[in-house]
């Protein structure tokens, strides 16, 4: 028998008002996170990663908003959790590193004062032993001389200390959710090597789970073990991290993956962009969101938003496509035993999967009866198949 996730997150949506009408943000979005397991949250600025997370932490306070949907944490629902037991879960049992530790902290106080506040909210503890785990905690972050930074202010840190010491106050209490927003944005490459080593290390010296948003594939790589991918606040694709880069389901991620500059191999003309922008909340399309960017995009795809459906291995394509036709349930609930990844898009109900990623940005590559993704100015275009007759 499996053991219970942490977090277990269903059919989340976030609504705003706007105009007279409900503004859907986020969209049926669905993940679990297990104990001791980092799961990164990746898509475009806008996609909806950092409203899902403030809806976990019960932060959005917008009047007018709706939440609806599950994310029961240890077998406790959060959505619609009275604020006075959120208190109790914050910063004890789930705590948030905010993106912008600039302005998450406040600057009238210093810093050692803002952890001891965090630690005393939550534990009976005198402001003498406040202050010394607050010294063992910044200690442990890599700080240095801890106990005289945490009698500055956050404006007489650098970027990397201020992070440092805003991941000391989440840990304050042990918590055992960590949800990390972006958190080495504006950090030099040295440092956020640093924040990275840090985060992963937390699961083994804390126990924490951790929830990483990042718009960053390579930090994903590198981070996480399973990955979330986000677009316009609907999943596009989700699996475990080294199936997902090795082979993208949908080709929004498989754009994100091409658009990484190459270490190594010939210098490519020109780094792949995807072309266009996502759309607003208030123009997104009645189907699949990233058709109009898509140049796998048919008629299929704009009917309404496609299903998550899990990928099988290329020999297995025929079966994903006849799953619906055979037995049914029972076929459909075979294949996705077979698989971890899923992708919400038409190409692999209809048998025809994404190669797996390039090693050159400026490359083609082929396999029998596949697609080549020619990565041109307009981002992952379909060529050619390799019996040189045009894709479907």
């Amino acid at each position: 028998m499996l053991p219970a996730p942490l977090l277990e997150v269903r059919d989340l949506c976030v609504s705003f008002p706007s105009r007279g009408r409900m503004i859907p943000i986020v969209e049926h979005v669905s993940f679990t996170l297990g104990e001791r397991d980092i799961l990164g949250l990746v898509g475009e600025s806008g996609s909806g990663k950092s409203v899902t997370a403030m809806a976990l932490m019960g932060l959005i306070d917008s009047p007018g908003v709706q939440i609806t949907g599950s994310a029961l944490f240890r077998g406790q629902e959060l959505v619609g959790l009275a604020q006075k037991q959120l208190l109790r879960l914050r910063g004890s049992e789930i705590a948030m590193i905010f993106q912008d530790p600039m302005t998450a902290f406040t600057p009238v106080y210093t810093i050692g004062w803002q952890i001891d506040e965090q630690i005393r909210a939550h534990e009976r503890l005198s402001r003498k032993q406040a202050r010394a785990r607050t010294v063992e905690l910044l200690a442990d972050m890599g700080v240095p001389d801890p106990a005289r930074t945490a009698d500055r202010y956050p404006h007489q840190l650098s970027g990397g200390l201020r992070q440092r010491a805003m991941i000391a106050m989440a840990l304050s209490c042990n918590p055992s959710l960590l949800i990390a927003d972006e958190p080495t944005t504006a950090l030099d490459v040295t440092v956020q090597a640093q924040i990275l080593d840090l985060i992963r290390s937390l699961r083994s010296t804390y126990g924490s789970s951790v929830l990483l948003i990042t718009h960053d594939m390579g930090v994903v790589a590198e981070t996480c073990d399973t990955t979330l991918v986000l677009y316009s606040g609907r999943v596009a694709e989700t699996g475990p991290t080294d199936a997902l880069f090795a082979h993208p389901g949908h080709p929004y991620t498989a754009a994100l993956l091409a658009s990484i500059p190459p270490l190594d191999g010939p210098r490519p003309h020109r780094l792949p962009a995807i072309a266009g922008a996502p759309p607003a909340p208030l123009e997104r399309p009645a189907g699949c969101a990233f058709a109009p960017r898509c140049s796998y995009a048919h008629e299929t795809c704009r009917d309404a938003p496609p299903p998550l459906v899990p990928l099988v291995p290329a020999g297995q394509a025929g079966q994903a496509g006849q799953a619906g036709q055979n037995t049914g349930a029972q076929s459909a609930a075979n294949i996705q035993q077979q698989s971890a990844q899923f992708a919400a898009c038409v190409l692999p109900a209809e048998g025809t999967l994404l190669l797996p990623r390039l090693l050159e940005a400026d490359t083609a590559m082929s396999s029998p009866g596949g697609i080549i993704l020619g990565l041109s100015d307009q981002g992952i275009q379909p060529m050619l198949s390799s019996a040189g007759e045009p894709p479907l």
